[in-house]
């Protein structure tokens, strides 16, 4: 990686940014999301494997933030615009406004909170497996019937 050009180290670093902000969505748009999917009835947050990678994204984050430790892809974007020449969060398009999406002033004890209590929220809607909704479908009342 000493060989990469300043060129490339500041393209990847913007694509660890987006690829970033999007799993900061997933995570943070998650937990509200499969809320009222259990509540509306929504199959697709019954998923078990999206529900589970959810759930490991959350309790990593915050595993991180207890340690007091950067998330890697973090420490892997400054890294990589040290080598491009850049200061951190320089005035890049991408950069300028993705990074103010992802990082914000705050307390650490508020992002502490925050990523404990979302995991507990979490197993608030059950998860079944595609098994249990198969079994769940063929004993339903009229389903031989073909309704």
């Amino acid at each position: 990686m000493d060989a990469l050009p300043p060129a490339a180290a500041a393209v990847l670093a913007d694509a660890i940014l987006v690829l970033h902000a999007a799993i900061a969505a997933c995570v943070v748009l998650g937990l509200p999301l499969f809320l009222l999917g259990g509540w509306r009835g929504w199959r697709w947050v019954r998923n078990l494997p999206l529900r589970l990678t959810h759930l490991l994204l959350m309790l990593y984050i915050a595993g991180q933030a207890w340690l007091g430790r950067l998330c890697p892809l973090t420490v892997w974007e400054q890294d990589l615009r040290r080598r491009a020449g850049q200061a951190a969060y320089a005035e890049s398009f991408v950069e300028h406004w993705l990074s103010r999406l992802l990082f914000f002033e705050a307390p650490w004890w508020v992002f502490v909170a925050a990523y404990t209590v979302g995991p507990a929220k979490f197993i608030q809607v059950p998860a079944t497996s595609s098994a249990t909704r198969a079994t769940a479908h063929r004993d339903r009342p009229g389903a031989a019937a073909g309704r």
